[in-house]
């Protein structure tokens, strides 16, 4: 079965961190990658910009309206997301433990079952 590992960012959090341990979660992301890779497990992953690199667009009456910025006032927002495809929810929970941003206090990484996915 299918599941995408939420990866819900806290932009304080993270810059209240060290260097070093920012750089550890760089390498501890790609770590997770190459485990993931190698098991046959990892089917995609994206990283999102930041929220106020985005935009909304509402339609209302059948006019479209484009505003900048996220839907909704957060300090989390997500930041991207895993997809992998593994034999269990214990599974996907156990790969979960293994992405940096788990272990930090604040964080944590979300998991959601797919229950349609196309062109992947």
């Amino acid at each position: 079965m299918k599941y995408l590992l939420v990866l819900n960012i806290n932009t304080e959090i993270l810059e209240a961190l060290p260097e070093a341990e920012q750089q550890a979660i760089g390498a501890g992301h790609q770590k997770f990658m190459d485990t993931i890779k190698a098991s046959g497990e990892f089917v995609a992953t994206l990283a999102l910009t930041q929220p106020a690199e985005s935009a909304v667009v509402k339609v209302r009456s059948g006019v479209p309206a484009v505003t900048d910025g996220p839907f909704i006032e957060s300090k989390e927002f997500l930041g991207g997301f895993y997809l992998i495809d593994v034999a269990s929810r214990e599974r996907a929970a156990e790969l979960a433990a293994m992405i940096p941003d788990a272990g930090i206090e604040g964080l944590g990484v979300e998991i959601r079952g797919v229950v349609f996915s196309e062109g992947l």
